[in-house]
């Protein structure tokens, strides 16, 4: 029950302070936790390992984000039909209908509308529900001719020649999928159908109260206006060439074929050639000349020109082998009120049906039996859909207190063994296995966040090996070395499905990952320094040799009287030259020698505990700045931005120490009992006498030093 007054228990998990959501009070006081103390205000519904059907139910704005007053929202209405709200902490998938309020009237309701869902599954001995079962709309509704959804199908009919409108009107306009499955016609399907059909029958009646002006070529005025319609700017054209003919006599050649056309194509094969023999004129250009329909047309127009002589000329002008400019202006007065018309047409969409089957649709009972199914469709509106709140509430109570505990407090990630709904499964490589994997939403965004995490981040473009599937996940490494990890490396990822992808890593956002990692980097980088140099050495001397023998063998001989002339004497070797550089070198080999010196003599002159401290001393002196750098860092990992840059809006920092990280991020090793063969048939043959004389000579050369320094022996020397 709601409370003003209600106590909250809070916990320091990851350096802040969370509450902790221990009882069914706690998730319907919700309301009345600050949300300055949740751990998010927001989260998006995509990319959750979660039902992403139940974060679309609690997403009541549907714009793909679920935020503090969704989550209140959902929290109360379950906690208030629930007999016991203390159950959603069980987040049990199976849901027991005696767990519901009957004592509230929407309690009342839910429950029948659960004993309806088994009714119509064939389980009504049953006293539970699943998802599954909620969720499958299309068997609940699958034998009801009704379901509140506003669909009308076949089955909604209770005679066969409503059920044949039915079937005209999905075959006109389309249809809808009802809760059931099955395609049928909404009340805006019907209304939309019907006034195609009055418009339909109203433009043909049009026709029918003028027949003679709007069809003046009888049956055949569409086919006559259809090659009107093709002819019409070729013959156009001809009238005009004819008119400037007559305006100026001498543009009648110009205004004919040019010769020089017919040249072009005149090596062609002709009958290939019509697209462009269409081009030419359709007659010889005369001024005043008409139009012949019988010959002299150009081949291509001739088919056309006889069906237009036939369907158009033939009716109006009785006997014509040519048609003037005035006669043709007739023909194109006789297609106006045609044109009007088609222009106007409407109902096209039902058309199909022909006008007779339009007549008796519109002067039958039809309308009026089908707006009746809409009624008593509607009628059920509120019982369908106390049905689908059913779903609503086993889904609440299955998913809902999962939902919070990865959204107020962290509960999951911060849990030994659990992963949050953010984490996507575990990437293997490089011998350990990575569970802080998350999906990537924005990229942009992730190059522009996630450097404030403060953690070695891996970004890897993944292919599900049997969907083909494709994603990117940013993988956190919080344990372990890096040498071996590179930009194109190959990993295997697993997500929580247990289905396996095949990961290849694409970035690398390079941060500490441990103190003993630290610990060898100043060696590590020291080391490669060294190898980078002697490599650059080494491949400076192989191109120099390589050249000069090159050099040697690409250089042309010289001829044999050239081989008699004298060549000067080369330069002799100047000392005075190389006196300061061989100087400088010396110089340089003996400073450095005699700080070595120094160095060791100091280290043995001291007393034999203050050795181990000075050794100690020298190694924090290296490696101590950079475990410092790697502690500062380490302890201050966030994983909020990561989350920002994935579209949460993170409220309070989710820190990922050293302790943390290592239970994150797992190291190869070995099973318990497990037996090793230390036999390795490929490792090089070791000579041990060698290394143990030199051992044991180190050995009794340090004792030795030791017995003369205290003066338990003496030397003659």
């Amino acid at each position: 029950m709601k409370s003003n007054n209600h106590i909250w228990n809070f916990s320091t998990v990851g350096g802040v302070k969370r509450v902790n959501l221990e009882s069914g009070a706690d998730l319907s006081n919700l309301s009345n936790l600050d949300p300055k103390l949740w751990t998010a205000l927001s989260c998006p519904v995509d990319g959750l390992e979660i039902d992403k059907k139940t974060l679309e139910i609690i997403d009541i704005d549907h714009d793909g984000k679920i935020r503090v007053p969704e989550l209140i929202a959902a929290a109360e209405w379950v906690t208030s039909v629930l007999k016991n709200p203390d159950d959603l902490l069980k987040e049990n998938p199976i849901f027991q209908l005696s767990s519901i309020n009957e004592n509230t009237e929407l309690g009342k309701t839910l429950l029948e509308s659960a004993q309806i869902i088994l009714k119509n599954l064939g389980k009504e001995a049953s006293t539970t529900l699943t998802v599954e079962e909620t969720s499958d709309t299309e068997k609940i509704f699958a034998g009801t001719r009704f379901n509140g959804d506003g669909v009308i199908t076949e089955d909604s009919a209770s005679n066969s020649e409503l059920i044949t409108v039915i079937q005209e009107i999905i075959s006109c306009l389309g249809s809808v999928a009802d809760r059931g499955g099955k395609e049928g016609i909404t009340l805006e399907i019907i209304n939309n159908f019907i006034e195609n059909c009055e418009k339909y029958s109203a433009w043909l009646a049009k026709k029918e109260g003028d027949i003679q002006t709007i069809l003046p070529y009888g049956e055949h005025t569409e086919e006559a206006y259809q090659n009107f319609s093709l002819v019409k700017s070729k013959i156009d054209d001809y009238f005009i060439r004819c008119r400037l003919a007559a305006f100026d006599s001498q543009s009648t050649e110009v205004l004919n074929l040019q010769v020089a056309r017919v040249e072009s194509i005149t090596a062609n094969d002709l009958s290939n050639c019509i697209n462009e023999i269409a081009t030419y004129p359709l007659a010889k250009i005369e001024g005043g000349k008409a139009l012949p329909i019988v010959s002299g047309i150009n081949p291509a127009w001739e088919s056309s020109i006889a069906d237009f002589r036939k369907l158009i000329v033939g009716v109006l002008f009785q006997n014509k082998d040519s048609i003037t400019e005035i006669e043709w202006n007739k023909i194109i007065d006789s297609f106006k009120a045609y044109a009007q018309w088609i222009s106007e047409k409407e109902g096209s969409s039902v058309e199909v049906l022909g006008i007779e089957r339009v007549k008796i649709i519109l002067s039958g009972p039809y309308k009026e039996q089908l707006l009746n199914l809409i009624e008593q469709e509607n009628d059920l509106e509120d019982e369908a859909n106390n049905i689908i709140l059913v779903d609503k509430l086993v889904r609440y109570h299955r998913d809902l207190f999962t939902l919070l505990k990865n959204f107020v407090t962290f509960f999951d990630f911060y849990t030994p063994g659990s992963k949050a709904i953010f984490q996507a499964g575990t990437l293997y490589i490089d011998q350990r296995s990575c569970d802080l994997c998350i999906k990537v939403s924005d990229m942009a965004k992730h190059v522009s966040m996630v450097s404030f995490s403060g953690m070695f981040l891996m970004y890897c473009d993944c292919t599900s090996r049997s969907t083909n599937e494709k994603m990117t996940i940013v993988a956190a490494l919080t344990n372990g070395d890096i040498d071996n990890l590179v930009v194109g490396k190959n990993a295997l990822f697993y997500d929580r499905d247990g289905l396996d992808w095949d990961a290849t890593v694409v970035k690398i956002v390079d941060n500490p990952i441990s103190i003993r990692q630290a610990f060898f980097s100043p060696y590590r980088k020291v080391s490669r320094f060294i190898e980078t140099q002697i490599n650059k050495f080494a491949t400076a001397q192989d191109d120099k040799v390589t050249g000069d023998m090159t050099k040697g063998i690409e250089s042309v001989p010289v001829k044999p009287d050239e081989t008699k002339a004298k060549k000067d004497p080369p330069a002799p070797f100047d000392v005075g030259k190389f006196v300061g550089i061989f100087a400088a070198i010396g110089l340089a080999v003996g400073a450095i020698g005699t700080a070595i010196g120094s160095l060791i003599a100091g280290f043995l002159g001291l007393t034999w505990w203050k050795m181990p401290i000075a050794f100690v001393g020298l190694l924090l002196l290296i490696s101590g700045p950079s475990m410092i750098i790697a502690y500062l860092k380490l302890r201050k990992r966030n994983l909020a931005p990561i989350l920002d840059a994935n579209g949460w809006a993170i409220n309070a920092s989710a820190v990922v120490n050293i302790q943390f990280g290592n239970t994150l991020t797992h190291l190869a090793e070995l099973p318990k009992g497990a037996k090793i063969n230390l036999n390795d048939p490929f490792t090089k043959k070791k000579r041990p006498i060698l290394p143990a004389i030199f051992i044991i000579s180190v050995i009794i050369g340090i004792a030795l030093y030791f017995l003369w320094k205290y003066g338990y022996m003496h030397f003659p020397f």
